[in-house]
């Protein structure tokens, strides 16, 4: 399903959900997908309207909160299997219940759509700057890029096969994420995958987990105004750099 150079390529951007600035992240996105002519962009919330997603070579996604239809859950797996490209960042991958009396749940929703991704978001630490190491320097995604600290959300994740995935950019990090339900790290892995690779069929999934952003509106109803915007590795270089290979990785791009 990767379309040859100089044809057009249909590609859905998918960007909704809670708690992030999505408009933020939607015009950064459509930014770096401009920089392609050939690309020709959907944009939707959810990922509901999965025919359009499966008609197409590309899915970028840039959600949080976002619970696909088992209906859609199995197109899309059923996509990237038949040859779907997919770039999926930051919270794709979460499920969130704020209101448990223990802090915020991650309920065990979507397996198959945490499959499919090769991840489900479990917590994250208090915000704060970490290193992003690479786990693989010699692959082209990643090669030549600097390790750097970024001032994002560090993903605490759970995955069915961690085995299947090719990692790319990694952190180290144990101790508490005060706030969620599933709080105590300090004694589990200490390495976490940050970019990785999840091939299925004859299609695949690039994952990154950073992308974090936030303004003054975004965490209604929770608080009808949050006093600080974040924007994470949105001010990062090399988070941009990220975004380009993994739109060159996604048209088909081997260099």
């Amino acid at each position: 399903m990767t379309a040859d150079h100089g044809s057009r390529i249909d590609v859905t951007l998918v960007a909704g959900g809670m708690y992030h600035d999505v408009d933020f992240a939607r015009l950064r996105l459509l930014e770096l997908l401009s920089e392609h002519d050939d690309f020709r962009v959907r944009v939707q919330p959810d990922y509901e309207d999965a025919d359009a997603i499966a008609a197409g070579s590309i899915l970028v996604s840039y959600t949080c909160n976002v619970r696909p239809s088992e209906g859609a859950q199995r197109a899309i797996r059923d996509w990237v299997e038949g040859g779907g490209r997919w770039v999926a960042l930051h919270g794709t991958n979460s499920a969130l219940d704020l209101g448990t009396p223990q802090g915020v749940d991650s309920p065990r929703v979507f397996p198959l759509w945490a499959d499919t991704l090769g991840s489900q978001f479990i917590a994250h630490p208090p915000i704060a700057p970490y290193r992003v190491d690479l786990s693989d320097a010699d692959h082209w995604l990643v090669a030549g890029i600097e390790p750097f600290d970024t001032d994002d959300e560090l993903y605490l994740c759970e995955h069915a096969d961690r085995d299947a995935l090719v990692p790319l950019l990694h952190t180290d990090w144990q101790g508490i994420a005060k706030g969620f339900v599933e709080s105590d790290w300090a004694d589990g892995p200490e390495r976490h995958l940050v970019m990785y690779l999840r091939e299925l069929g004859s299609g695949a999934v690039l994952y990154n987990t950073l992308g974090h952003c936030r303004g003054h509106y975004d965490m209604a109803p929770v608080v009808d105004y949050y006093p600080v915007i974040e924007r994470g590795s949105w001010e990062q270089p090399a988070y941009f750099e990220l975004l380009r290979r993994s739109l060159r990785w996604a048209r088909g791009d081997t260099a």
